[in-house]
């Protein structure tokens, strides 16, 4: 039986009809709402877009095996949507193209709050990760998309390695973000991008660039043993992170700004 959270309690009924899903979940707790969004992707009569929430996760993780921190009760859902019908079907763009519609999201609810898109994966505001996300491919064209964002508690809360990387949403306007309004506005939006995304593959890069934090810094990209350094020039039309460095201009398609090691794995200790 699901419990939900008493300050910020899910009515299934509503947010089926305002966003658009077919299936919901919503268990008070789960190890990691992608491991059960996995199982959904993985059955073939399963009715898509589905959504598993929970207001705590025990085992979040975000990419390289990275522990994933956000405080009790706020967003932790994974989604599972359909490419097959798309032209080019899931591509490695639908995470940056995920991270777009968040943060326009974000933006359209609370103008206040200044989301940017941190290439490649996170939502940031004031250079502090607001939000995550993870992507992970399916069977039959179909692909799971693991979103976390702090819509309640505190960055004073975190893990003391996290406490001056990360912020929260009241830390930011002094009140919760509900939920179900960030859901039903997200995944409508998510869906539209990615069908325009099909459609244009130009359009990712016009509709990051102005979101991009990076643009203008000097940053450090992580391939493999390769290092790429320099002054970072926005996102290309492909999303690629494009980088002026000392022998020239490159283009990263795939990488992290976190050195490998470098990720918090869930302890005080950890980077």
């Amino acid at each position: 039986m699901n419990t939900p959270s008493r300050d910020d309690p899910i009515d299934e009924a509503w947010l089926r009809a305002a966003s658009g899903v077919a299936t919901l979940e919503v268990p008070a707790e789960a190890d990691s709402t992608m491991d059960r969004a996995r199982q959904i992707a993985a059955d073939p009569l399963a009715r898509l877009p589905a959504a598993v929430i929970a207001d705590r996760q025990t085992a979040g993780r975000g990419r390289r095996g990275a522990a994933w921190w956000q405080p009790p009760g706020s967003l932790a859902v994974s989604l599972v949507i359909d490419g097959s019908s798309m032209a080019g079907g899931v591509t490695p763009t639908w995470s940056l193209a995920c991270g777009v519609a968040l943060a326009e999201t974000i933006r359209d609810l609370e103008p206040s709050v200044v989301a940017r898109v941190r290439w490649p994966n996170d939502v940031e505001v004031a250079d502090r990760k607001l939000a995550g996300i993870l992507v992970e491919t399916a069977a039959d064209g179909r692909a799971v998309f693991g979103v976390g964002v702090n819509t309640t508690g505190r960055a004073s809360d975190a893990p003391e390695p996290l406490r001056d990387r990360v912020i929260t949403l009241p830390d930011v306007t002094g009140r919760i973000m509900p939920r179900q309004r960030l859901l039903a506005a997200l995944v409508p939006r998510l869906l539209d991008v990615l069908g325009r995304l099909a459609a244009d593959p130009r359009m990712l890069g016009r509709r990051y660039r102005p979101l991009c934090s990076l643009t203008g810094r000097d940053v450090r990209v992580f391939v493999g043993d390769t290092i790429h350094a320099g002054l970072c020039r926005g996102i290309d039309d492909g999303g690629g992170l494009v980088v002026e460095t000392d022998t020239g201009r490159t283009v990263v398609r795939s990488g992290s700004l976190t050195p490998p090691g470098g990720e918090w794995r869930g302890d005080d200790s950890g980077a």
